[in-house]
């Protein structure tokens, strides 16, 4: 990987880490308790729980999400980025502009 790929992909990375921020900061807010107290019918306080349930789940995946993109962005600069950790085979560029959390090529990430 060339010295301008890298610098490239660390700018994927950093839009990545701040969009990936504002999403966690909606889905907080989105996975607050349901007060008991709150007016709304049964139905729609179910479908306030359920709502909230994968709101949860969404948020866990968020959070996993940012700790790969940090631990990719102090990565970066070391020779064994960009290597499958598996294979030892280079990553191709396009999964890494895709996926810059990515450890694995395609084909050991399918396995």
């Amino acid at each position: 990987m060339t010295k301008e790929e890298r610098e490239v992909l660390k700018q994927r990375i950093l839009e990545q880490i701040t969009q990936t921020e504002k999403e966690i900061v909606h889905l907080e807010e989105a996975t607050q308790p349901i007060s008991p107290e709150n007016s709304i019918g049964r139905i729609s306080r179910m479908d306030a729980i359920n709502n909230k349930g994968v709101s949860e789940a969404t948020l866990r995946s968020a959070r996993r999400k940012m700790s790969n993109l940090q631990f990719a962005l102090n990565k970066i600069d070391s020779p064994e980025f960009g290597i499958c950790s598996r294979c030892k085979s280079p990553i191709p560029p396009a999964r890494l502009m895709f996926m810059p959390q990515s450890d694995r090529c395609v084909r050991c990430a399918d396995r």
